[in-house]
């Protein structure tokens, strides 16, 4: 009788044991997983605040740079007010030559707008007959057709700054006896503060008049916008 007694107090202190490792196992297990989990979140949390800290430095770099260039920018500008080609070219209500720089290189692709100052600045001549003068819209900025817009993309990616150009051709007839006045209009194109290219000419004769053809295009660049943004820097 006390040999069962004996023995089944050695199993209640077997059982008490292995229940006792059990509750220090799974203890032990909850808080290595605990710390795993948390370093896990911490070493996210340390590269995301890395990450961070780099997209701040590179804007901070940026701007250093940015202000840094100011003074030399300032110095070209006022050498450009002292060229005395700027200041012959300048319009009447202008106040700084190097505005005329500006003027040479719109920022809109105004298609109408230079060909009426092609007309009234260039063609004006009463040697001179306008027989055409066709500009054309520039594809996917002032003409939003599918197809236009398509080539517009494809031009932008294939040839650069052929998107930045105004194309056009003009016709103009004078007196076969005043070959002068086309003369004269072919220097007033060149002298032009605006950037005008001819990619063709031709001269001929209809009875007693001279015809001039020109194919050309002039250029545009569209406003750089300088502005601060937000950015979401994603974990």
């Amino acid at each position: 009788m006390a040999s069962q007694e004996l023995a089944l107090r050695k199993r209640q202190q077997i059982a008490n044991a292995n229940r006792m490792m059990f509750i220090w196992v799974a203890a032990v297990s909850a808080v290595v997983g605990i710390a795993i989990v948390s370093s896990v979140f911490l070493f996210q949390k340390a590269a995301f605040n890395e990450k961070v800290l780099s997209v701040k430095s590179k804007t901070a770099s940026t701007l250093r740079a940015n202000n840094n260039a100011i003074p030399e920018l300032q110095k070209q500008i006022n050498v450009l007010n002292t060229n005395q080609a700027l200041k012959d070219s300048m319009a009447p209500n202008q106040q700084q030559p190097a505005r005329v720089v500006l003027d040479a290189l719109p920022a809109d692709a105004n298609s109408s707008a230079f060909g009426a100052s092609l007309q009234e600045k260039f063609l004006n001549d009463p040697a001179l007959k306008i027989e055409s003068l066709p500009i054309d819209s520039v594809a996917g900025v002032e003409s939003q057709t599918s197809t236009n817009v398509e080539n517009a993309a494809s031009s932008t990616t294939d040839s650069g700054d052929a998107a930045h150009e105004i194309t056009f051709r003009f016709s103009v007839s004078a007196d076969a006896n005043n070959a002068s006045a086309l003369k004269n209009l072919l220097q007033k194109l060149e002298r032009s503060i605006r950037a005008i290219d001819i990619l063709s000419l031709k001269i001929e004769t209809q009875g007693n008049r001279l015809l001039l053809s020109v194919e050309g295009r002039a250029f545009y660049e569209p406003a750089k916008t300088v502005e601060l943004k937000e950015k979401t820097v994603k974990p």
